[in-house]
């Protein structure tokens, strides 16, 4: 069971089932240090548990990076994004107007703008 440090680099080649069947390996080598930890308190076994939760924690990270990327793929020529996968930005930026709600006119400024034009004056030089 003595799987060495995985590296995340090496994970995203990885297909889903393999990175599947690769999370249940650590979760298993986890589960049985963790009962010889009780049995027989080894400094050694203490520093694997360590390295094994960190391990878990990167294949689960790769998934989810792997999940995110398949989900933008397929939400990319469509209307509307989740809004998880939507820009964060801040709340005020996500709830200011948008250009072309900035850029609309009332109906009262739209007849005034055209009964009304700006006047335009000959200035004698």
């Amino acid at each position: 069971m003595a799987v060495g440090k995985v590296k995340a680099y090496e994970l995203q080649s990885k297909s889903k089932p393999d990175l599947a069947k690769q999370l249940d390996e650590l979760k298993r080598e986890l589960a049985s240090l963790r009962v010889q930890k009780i049995a027989s308190p080894n400094a050694a076994k203490l520093a694997r548990i360590s390295s094994v939760r960190k391990s878990i924690a990167r294949v689960l990270t790769v998934t989810n990076q792997k999940a995110r990327q398949n989900l933008r793929e397929y939400y990319k020529k469509k209307k509307y994004l989740p809004l998880d996968l939507r820009d964060k930005k801040t709340r005020a930026i996500r709830r200011r107007l948008t250009p072309h709600e900035k850029k609309q006119k009332t109906t009262k400024q739209h007849k005034k703008d055209i009964h009304f034009p700006l006047r335009k004056y000959a200035v004698k030089a």
